[in-house]
C-alpha cells in the first residue's frame, strides 16, 4: 500500500471519530482529533504524489476522499449551531469601551490644550 492511501485512510478513520465527537458534544476531543488529522494532512501534502497510484488505489482514494467529505458536513452540521450560540452569548456581553492607542494620545493632547 501507498504511503499516500495510508494516510487518506488515517484521515478517514480520525473524521469518523470527529463525527462521534461532535455528536457527543465532545469539543475538546473533536479538538485534539482536528490537530492529528492537521498534522497527517501536512505529511500527505508533503508526501510524494508523482507516485501513480493503480486503478483500485486510486477509486479507493477516491472513495476515502468522499467519506471524509461527508464525515466533514456531518461535524458542521454539529459544530455551526453551537459557534452561532457563542458568537451570539459574546455578542450579547456589553465591552468594557476600552479606549483604543489613538484615542488616548488624541484624549492627552485634548487635555493638555485646555485651560
Amino acid at each position: 500500500m501507498t504511503t499516500q492511501l495510508s494516510l487518506y485512510k488515517e484521515i478517514s478513520r480520525l473524521s469518523q471519530r470527529m463525527v462521534n465527537a461532535a455528536q457527543a458534544n465532545d469539543w475538546d476531543r473533536l479538538v485534539e482529533l482536528e490537530r492529528r488529522v492537521v498534522a497527517l494532512r501536512d505529511k500527505l501534502i508533503a508526501a510524494d504524489a508523482s507516485l501513480a497510484l493503480s486503478t483500485p488505489d486510486l477509486r479507493h482514494k477516491q472513495c476515502l476522499i468522499q467519506q471524509i467529505l461527508e464525515d466533514d458536513a456531518e461535524i458542521r452540521r454539529h459544530t455551526e449551531p453551537w459557534m452561532e450560540r457563542m458568537r451570539q452569548y459574546l455578542g450579547a456581553q456589553k465591552p468594557h469601551h476600552a479606549p483604543t492607542p489613538g484615542s488616548r494620545r488624541r484624549s492627552a493632547s485634548q487635555s493638555s490644550q485646555t485651560p
